[in-house]
């Protein structure tokens, strides 16, 4: 059997390897690309004469937002990401005034509760580390870190179903910080929705002991949203005290197997920091103040970090000799085995757990944000779609005709993924110096400041 190397050359080598890596390329070097069959061709909206015509097999990319499964389409995700809430941040674009920035807003983190003391690795305000409870010092990379001191007693029932109701914590979040607000303004809820809207984008992030945490943007608009300046009562003041109230009383209820009453809510170190408009590079001040520089970059970070290969499954788990096989840490094995018994049981069955277990048993989504708070997914891909569109007119000549030109597309499916490992190594080499050459440019643009987000 020839090795790794030698498949590498022969591929290199082939006759069709520069169509290929072309087609690698057009997708930046996508881990597992849809290959397709068919053909796209460009037509006069009007006569119905063709323009141009393309046929033959194409990769169109895979759209994993997880960096684990696909760096290539996490970045693009990571971008849109950062563009979408940067709009919010900030304004100047996508339909975003900049008058968003003297709004009242806050960066709020919310966190798990302990189920267990589990190995940590705190430093002090001077650096020094704390011992852990276990009598050691553990460094940062220390796998141990995040995993219970004793996994007996750790409580893994009841992290899981909070987990589960993650999702929910942050409905009821929303709903109580709205009527907090209009407490302190002296509204009812109707007069609070006729004078004010409270608008937010958030993303989850795991911990390492497998729980979600919250980082969101909140922000207090006038009753338009984003277009609408806040009412004169609205001070950022108002918004943290609200904000802080409504995380201290939300509570969702449910129940262990038994049948005993579990409620569930966030942990204490619920941080509400004041977003201040501000040009520095930093996410911080030496007061702890947000700036806007960087948030966006920060937040977009999170939105594509997923679970990662080292937390938990990249697929969804189907029968218990998956979870048998998984290559994950003991505690995270058991996190997914207790989320999979969990969903064998009738009480759990809205909560579909055994869908979700790869997922550590989180439902929602990695990033959410309110209808007003800036632009949308769907809107910047149409942005570029038609930018592309735009720059092929052009390159065809056809751009005094954009107007009547009709896209058509007829492709069929015709699998996922390279055919060996020797397509993989190259792609992913293709991905790599795609990511660096555009890192560079980046750099190269912004040569005076410090990189508001890897690329």
């Amino acid at each position: 059997m020839l090795t790794l190397e030698h498949r590498l050359t022969a591929r290199v080598r082939a006759a069709d390897y520069q169509e290929w890596r072309a087609k690698v390329h057009a997708v930046n070097g996508c881990a597992r690309p849809i290959r397709l069959a068919g053909a796209h061709q460009l037509q006069d909206a009007n006569t119905g004469q063709v323009l141009h015509h393309h046929g033959g097999d194409i990769f169109a990319p895979c759209g994993n937002r997880r960096s684990a499964v696909c760096p290539s389409c996490s970045d693009r995700y990571a971008a849109d990401a950062f563009h979408l809430m940067r709009a919010g941040l900030v304004g100047g674009h996508k339909g975003v005034p900049t008058t968003v920035t003297d709004r009242p807003r806050s960066f709020v983190t919310f966190t798990a509760p302990s189920f267990g003391p589990v190995h940590h690795a705190r430093t002090t305000a001077r650096g020094k580390r704390i011992p852990c409870g276990c009598g050691e010092v553990h460094h940062e990379a220390d796998t141990r870190i995040g995993t219970p001191l004793d996994p007996d007693t750790y409580d893994y029932v009841a992290s899981v179903l909070w987990q589960a109701h993650a999702g929910v914590l942050w409905q009821r979040f929303t709903t109580r910080v709205r009527r907090e607000i209009a407490k302190r303004a002296g509204l009812t809820a109707r007069e609070f929705r006729d004078h004010a809207r409270l608008s937010y984008g958030k993303v989850a992030e795991y911990q390492r002991r497998g729980l979600v945490h919250f980082h969101a943007v909140l922000r207090l608009d006038g009753p338009g949203g984003a277009l609408d300046d806040s009412p004169a009562w609205a001070t950022p003041d108002l918004l943290d005290d609200a904000i802080t109230a409504a995380a201290r009383h939300v509570k969702v209820t449910t129940h262990r197997p038994e049948g005993e009453v579990l409620v569930l809510a966030w942990g204490t170190q619920v941080d509400v920091r004041r977003i201040e408009r501000a040009a520095s590079a930093e996410i911080e001040d030496e007061n702890g103040q947000i700036s806007e520089g960087r948030l966006a970059a920060y937040i977009a970070k999170y939105a594509t970090k997923g679970t990662g290969k080292t937390e938990a499954a990249d697929r969804p788990i189907r029968s218990q000799q998956d979870i048998d096989y998984l290559k994950v840490s003991p505690h995270h094995r058991r996190i997914i085995q207790t989320a999979w018994d969990l969903g064998d049981l009738p009480s759990y069955e809205d909560l579909k757990l055994r869908r979700w277990a790869h997922m550590l048993a989180f439902r929602g989504h990695f990033l959410t944000k309110s209808l007003a708070y800036s632009t949308t997914f769907k809107t910047i891909r149409e942005d570029r779609r038609a930018f592309r569109l735009a720059e092929t007119l052009e390159r065809l000549g056809l751009d005094d005709r954009a107007d009547t030109v009709l896209v058509v597309n007829d492709w069929t499916f015709d699998g996922a993924g390279y055919t060996d490992d020797a397509e993989r190594e190259l792609a992913a080499g293709i991905a790599e110096r795609i990511r660096d050459d555009r890192k560079r440019k980046y750099d190269k643009e912004n040569y005076d400041g410090p990189t508001t987000h890897d690329r």
